[in-house]
């Protein structure tokens, strides 16, 4: 028999929650959600975790779910938030994902909580990879269901669903199943009841072994993208580099970066796979250049011996935000990561801004760029305007009202992946060193 898993010590053990933090925990009246939900009070105290349940109204009994949520709070002591959306027409599964984390995210601002806890479990993680190799083409595509996405973070996915099931039972939490789960019309459902069987039947540790190879490519995938921002060099800061440079690189190594510069153009991700990446290499590679189109507005465009990547969305800037240091936040399509690291730290890449934290304080805004905004970019004597800057750099017109802008005191400390200020940055043998990165939100 397995032992017996206690749900504190797996959200202790995962190193995604401190004891002093606060947050949400996502409860949908399920085991994985009651089993997360009481080892997030255990862990960090029940006043410290706010249980957020969305109630849909899409089945007669959802109001059971609701009740099962209030009683598990009652239980555990915890405040619960219950939400009431409204959903239209069209794959209602992913308009209720995107309700549930929109929800989280907006009451985690407005309470100014640390992170947004969901249940998710190994089981999870496996039925994921095998729908998404089945669905949807590349690495990337496999690597859903982070620990640790922005805000969110996953505590559980060390256990198998079995695991955390019987915890919520040992420790006499309520709970009540999905009827829905069983329904074979939704291709998860099939995946859960079908597919995932027969393949613990060819090898009975085929969760495991899902879930280290989805571990192994993760830690692949951070090192190429790194050699390919490498690779780019000071270019990646301007959305725009010289052909020959994207000539010279791996196919490979070349996709990854294209990808990269398409990203800061959209301000989100861009699924720019193998053929796509190969009709820009050979528009790139002829005389008379030309524009690539990549849906939803984006184009790749070269002329003069340059690409570069822009947007056609006239959407309103972002609205502004405010960074703890550390914490995370998001700003439009961007995931913005603030850390307090001890001692000096050696820059890795355009998309890291190392900063003194005695001089930006516990707090820092991040917002658009405004008309007027000036700079004392590093190494520079004086000030420059974000508008000269953004030229030097060849940074598309579309892109630069959804760059986000890291603001200390009215005073610009950086504008991600293109400039930090010399006047904030941090200084050769600090004591302690904030290191802020941001990337294409999932």
């Amino acid at each position: 028999m397995a032992p017996q898993v206690e749900p504190a010590r797996a959200v202790r053990d995962s190193r995604l929650v401190a004891e002093s933090s606060q947050g949400i925990a996502l409860v949908s009246g399920g085991a994985d959600s009651a089993a997360l939900a009481a080892g997030l009070a255990a862990h960090c105290g029940a006043e410290r975790v706010v249980g957020l349940h969305l109630n849909y109204g899409l089945r007669p009994d959802s109001g059971e779910d609701e009740a099962t949520c209030r009683a598990l709070a009652e239980l555990l002591g915890i405040e619960l938030v219950v939400e009431r959306p409204r959903l239209g027409p069209g794959n209602v599964q992913a308009q209720a994902r995107r309700a549930r984390y929109d929800a989280a995210e907006r009451l985690r601002r407005e309470r100014g909580l640390d992170w947004v806890a969901a249940g998710h479990t190994r089981t999870d993680l496996a039925e994921t990879v095998i729908y998404r190799l089945a669905t949807s083409p590349g690495r990337r595509a496999l690597l859903g269901l982070a620990p640790r996405n922005g805000a969110v973070v996953r505590p559980l996915l060390d256990l198998a669903r079995h695991q955390v099931r019987g915890a919520a039972k040992a420790a006499g939490l309520p709970f009540r199943d999905d009827p829905s789960n069983a329904e074979p019309a939704f291709a998860r459902n099939r995946i859960r009841n079908e597919v995932l069987p027969v393949l613990r039947e060819i090898g009975p540790s085929a969760e495991e072994v899902i879930a280290e190879t989805q571990l192994e490519l993760r830690e692949e995938a951070a090192v190429l993208e790194r050699a390919a921002s490498e690779a780019l060099g000071p270019a990646a800061g301007a959305a725009a580099v010289p052909v020959s440079l994207i000539a010279e690189l791996d196919p490979a190594l070349a996709r990854i970066a294209l990808r990269q510069l398409a990203e800061r153009a959209a301000g989100g991700q861009v699924p720019l796979g193998r053929a796509r990446a190969e009709e820009i290499r050979r528009v790139a590679a002829s005389r008379e250049g030309g524009v690539v189109e990549l849906g939803s507005g984006i184009e790749a465009r070269v002329e003069h011996g340059f690409l570069s990547f822009s947007s056609g969305s006239a959407e309103a800037p972002p609205a502004d935000q405010r960074l703890s240091i550390p914490g995370s936040c998001r700003f439009g399509g961007w995931e913005l990561t603030a850390e307090l690291r001890e001692g000096e730290v050696q820059a890795s890449g355009p998309e890291l801004a190392l900063l003194d934290p005695g001089l930006i304080g516990e707090q820092v805004v991040v917002r658009a760029w405004r008309d007027g905004d000036r700079i004392s970019p590093l190494g520079l004597d004086g000030t420059k305007t974000l508008q000269d800057l953004f030229t030097d750099h060849k940074v598309p017109r579309s892109l630069r009202r959804t760059l986000p802008l890291v603001v200390s005191g009215g005073e610009i400390a950086w504008v991600a992946g293109v400039a930090v200020s010399e006047q904030l940055r941090a200084r050769p043998g600090a004591e302690r060193t904030a290191v802020l990165s941001a990337r294409a939100a999932e």
